[in-house]
């Protein structure tokens, strides 16, 4: 053994392994404790936390889940199906491609806002003052740094997102309006688009809260809305497949893309006197 391998760390794991005769996810057996007793979102909470959900809880990750399944043709399902369309042996490739832009723009406002709510650290006794100076903290620290507001805003949903709504009402019938939830209504609360228009909260930064407070960790925020979408876009493959428009996009760019070439000098650009 070299000094350098005795500076390494075990490798363990608790998610999963296989005997001869079992297989074990997070200490419990699958075949006999989880298949047909535990719905896959809550085997997925499982997976991420390592203990199953209570039944509010399971609820709600399960809600959380549904809600960012599907959102029509964006960029995700619409790069699905043109790589379907180039490569219909390998759905693999396709669902990859759809989930591939999971970032500030789609799928990583999970992420962005729970970053931005365990940074300002709310505490569960956080009384309404202190969850409106934090909230205050956050809006005028994106505003000096002409930043955009993770989880609020919506091309759409000018007034309220819909499953905004109906997870938070969830979450208040569970008893799960947890702290960082509360600090992101708070932060809805005191912020304004640059025209002084009010941000309704979307479904990407309420999600994002209401993961943080059932202990998901930050790293694991964005994945779990990919796991979410990645469903969704199986469904558009699906559909592709027996109702195809990806030639039908490929042909439309063709047509409606002008090429204008942004070539000003070199010899092709000279002009005689």
């Amino acid at each position: 053994m070299t000094l350098f391998e005795a500076d390494l760390p075990p490798m363990t794991t608790s998610i999963g392994r296989s005997t001869a005769d079992g297989i074990w996810v997070q200490g419990y057996n699958l075949a006999d404790e989880l298949m047909g007793e535990v719905d896959f979102g809550s085997t997925f909470f499982l997976l991420v936390t390592g203990r199953l959900p209570t039944a509010g809880e399971g609820r709600l990750f399960n809600a959380v889940l549904v809600a960012l399944a599907d959102h029509g043709l964006t960029p995700s399902a619409l790069a699905a199906r043109l790589t379907y369309t180039g490569a219909p042996e390998a759905v693999q490739g396709a669902i990859a491609a759809g989930v591939l832009g999971a970032g500030s723009e789609f799928l990583g406002v999970f992420e962005n806002a729970g970053r931005m709510l365990r940074a300002a650290a709310p505490s569960e006794e956080a009384d309404d003052a202190e969850l409106d100076r934090l909230a205050r903290g956050i809006v005028d620290a994106h505003r000096s740094r002409g930043d955009r507001l993770p989880g609020l805003g919506h091309p759409f949903h000018k007034g309220v997102d819909p499953r905004a709504a109906r997870l938070c009402a969830m979450a208040e019938d569970h008893g799960l309006l947890g702290p960082h939830t509360r600090l992101m209504l708070r932060v809805q609360d005191h912020a304004t688009s640059p025209s002084g228009k009010s941000l309704p909260l979307n479904a990407g930064g309420m999600c994002g809260a209401l993961l943080c407070d059932l202990g998901i960790d930050t790293a694991a925020l964005r994945g779990v809305a990919v796991v979410s979408r990645a469903a969704g876009i199986v469904g558009h493959l699906a559909e592709e497949a027996r109702a195809p428009m990806g030639r039908t996009l490929w042909h439309l760019a063709e047509r409606e893309a002008h090429y204008r070439p942004r070539r000003a000098s070199g010899p092709a650009a000279r002009t005689k006197d």
